[in-house]
């Protein structure tokens, strides 16, 4: 063997790295509450797999105004990001992005059902 074949990375740092499924999942749940304005312990994270790809869903609540803060002031829905579905959309592209160049996984999907809401006053700030 040459002696640039055995100064190549590969063969000074031979072996592998793996991320558990656990340390995947609290990524995904910090991503995810990150994106929809809640605490991370209140998002359901579960892995696919998917054509070899991965698979996220995610069961979630999603921060919302009150609805009589929306009924004095309706711009206070686009001053959260819009409604629940375009945030939910939006979210889903921030998570996989996040995901992905946080762990380095390569993402299939991100599916998130959203269950419930956590009312505030607080406008979302990005």
């Amino acid at each position: 063997m040459s002696a640039e074949a055995e100064a190549t990375p590969s063969r000074l740092y031979s072996g592998h790295n793996r991320i558990s499924t656990q340390a995947l999942t609290s990524l995904a749940r910090a991503a995810a509450g990150s994106a929809l304005g809640i605490p991370p312990h209140d998002v359901r994270a579960d892995w696919s797999d998917d054509d070899g790809l991965l698979a996220l869903s995610l069961v979630t609540p999603i921060k919302i105004p009150s609805l009589s803060a929306v009924v004095r002031d309706p711009a206070r829905v686009p001053a959260f990001g819009g409604s629940i579905w375009e945030r939910a959309v939006s979210a889903r592209s921030e998570i996989l992005t996040t995901v992905t160049e946080l762990s380095g996984a390569r993402l299939s999907r991100v599916d998130i059902r959203i269950t419930g809401a956590h009312v505030t006053e607080r406008v979302r700030v990005h």
